[in-house]
């Protein structure tokens, strides 16, 4: 994903996940803000010790951020969003995240 496109600074992660939208799934949770309608979407991805050791961490990650750069040409503009993996995720290919992540962000409207 490119730097531009990620929430990479841990206060802004923070800030989205204080006053954005939740939009739980048994793999992951979506959190939504609208920030900026001019400037593109951002996206972070978070993995907790939940998920697992180190080795389950970044394969989450992996499969979420692939997840992301096949759907985010559809984003609407002004949106940031953070995705905290959750240990299910784990059981799963990046096909199936893709498709789940999709119907997640259509419920949260941000998708064109």
């Amino acid at each position: 994903m490119e730097r531009k496109k990620r929430l990479h600074r841990s206060d802004d992660i923070q800030r989205v996940r204080q006053k954005g939208k939740s939009f739980p799934h048994p793999r992951f949770v979506l959190i939504v803000s609208q920030f900026d309608d001019a400037a593109d979407s951002k996206v972070g991805v978070v993995a907790t010790k939940s998920v697992g050791g180190a080795v389950e961490r970044n394969r989450s990650k992996r499969l979420l951020r692939e997840a992301v750069m096949k759907i985010y040409p559809r984003f609407r503009h002004g949106w940031q969003l953070v995705i905290v993996a959750r240990k299910k995720i784990l059981d799963c290919d990046a096909n199936e995240v893709a498709l789940e992540l999709e119907k997640a962000c259509l419920k949260a409207g941000i998708l064109n």
